[in-house]
């Protein structure tokens, strides 16, 4: 994805960090409720770094099936492994999925500001709402303009709905996603990122 269409690298957290206002002060709360597995597919991600584990996130090709064909065909690809969770907001969420400058191996200073080859994906919004353990996908300013960037919720998000797509929701691992290393400051920049070590496809 262009860098100028990414505002997931900077603008967009800053953006998602003014828009979910209250949520920045209030730290989520533990316990979720277990989420039922849907139909799938379900992406499985091996995390490590300061949080260490599996997480399991069903995701929602009703809600939205060309953003789940395009992250599907990613982590089968391998696109994802080893990509940082490059934005951390404690209380907010944990952005990642920057296949082009989020890879641990190499200079992650850009990430949050690239995509991958595959096309930008029209919006797929949905009454879905941005509750703790939802997943949706990071864009530009545009609507149509979520590539290969996605984020975790750590908290409820209202100001959220129906403004960023939905494609998913933790159903394992949430105590894994709450683990992930926090950013600083609003922009949530996180200094060491934890990783994604592997991203697969279980149908």
């Amino acid at each position: 994805m262009r860098k100028e269409n990414m505002i997931a690298g900077g603008v967009f957290a800053l953006g998602l960090a003014v828009l979910g206002g209250w949520t920045l002060s209030h730290t989520a709360s533990p316990a979720m409720a277990q989420a039922v597995d849907g139909p799938g597919p379900n992406l499985v991600i091996a995390v490590d770094g300061t949080a260490k584990g599996t997480v399991v996130i069903d995701m929602l090709s009703d809600l939205a099936p060309l953003h789940v064909a395009q992250i599907t065909a990613l982590a089968v690809s391998g696109a994802y492994d080893g990509v940082v969770f490059h934005r951390v907001i404690d209380g907010f969420m944990a952005q990642t999925g920057d296949v082009e400058f989020g890879k641990s191996s190499g200079d992650t200073s850009q990430a949050g500001m690239g995509g991958s080859s595959m096309p930008d994906i029209k919006a797929e919004f949905s009454s879905q709402t941005f509750d703790r353990g939802i997943v949706g996908m990071a864009r530009g300013g545009s609507p149509d303009s979520a590539n290969s960037q996605f984020f975790i919720m750590f908290a409820p998000g209202p100001s959220l709905d129906s403004q960023y797509t939905v494609v998913g929701r933790v159903i394992e691992g949430m105590d894994v996603v709450d683990q992930i290393k926090r950013g600083a400051g609003s922009n949530g920049e996180v200094n060491g990122p934890d990783q994604m070590v592997s991203v697969t496809v279980q149908n």
